[in-house]
């Protein structure tokens, strides 16, 4: 039997574990050459990029013409050809129909696990989930399967939280979900990344 595509939430976060500051900075990302050429070669092995419509929104204002600056690194070129390539499925209820004309793009308006297992049973490269607001949905149906999280050396103090204290409790997923540690790297920058497996129960 085919294993099943595994959902991969990536995403960068501050020690004190925010995503973003208050007004959504992420000015203090450390994302050199060696980081983004390693996002680089995870990404384009997936098959598809899963996201909400303010990361959506935030990828196309930028990405598409990435490449055409002659002063973008050989990773940011790279990444441009990646996104405009790589199908898109985005979760909003307010973009028009007309959007999905745009980059590779499919709009959904709910997410629902029956078609999210569906859609994990076909053929391809995992699928890779962005946005934290769009993972908390996720989170709430169980359907994450590896934690990718990118821990930058710098304390914010205040910002927007990964975890939230009203994000669904475990116990609504019949108890503590268990993970299981696969992988670390330290990158040069002092970026660590920690990789983490949602375990399931077999059969």
């Amino acid at each position: 039997m085919t294993a099943k595509r595994k959902i991969i939430l990536s995403l960068s976060v501050s020690l004190d574990g925010c995503f973003e500051g208050p007004e959504r900075q992420i000015d203090w990302h450390r994302v050199d050459d060696e980081l983004h050429q390693h996002f680089n070669d995870e990404l384009r092995t997936m098959g598809a990029f899963m996201e909400g419509r303010i990361t959506h929104e935030l990828m196309a204002g930028f990405w598409p013409t990435a490449d055409a600056d002659p002063s973008a690194s050989a990773p940011v070129a790279e990444f441009a050809r990646i996104w405009r390539e790589m199908p898109k499925i985005v979760f909003s209820r307010t973009l028009r129909a007309s959007d999905a004309t745009e980059w590779n793009t499919v709009i959904k308006r709910e997410v629902v696990a029956e078609e999210i297992e569906a859609f994990k049973a076909l053929p391809g490269g995992d699928l890779a989930l962005g946005g934290a607001d769009l993972a908390a949905t996720f989170r709430r149906h169980d359907l994450i399967d590896e934690y990718r999280l990118y821990v930058h050396p710098v304390m914010l103090g205040t910002g927007r939280p990964l975890f939230r204290p009203d994000d669904p409790a475990p116990a609504s997923a019949g108890g503590p979900r268990e993970l299981r540690l696969v992988e670390t790297r330290t990158f040069g920058n002092g970026v660590v990344l920690l990789r983490h497996e949602r375990v399931r129960a077999s059969g």
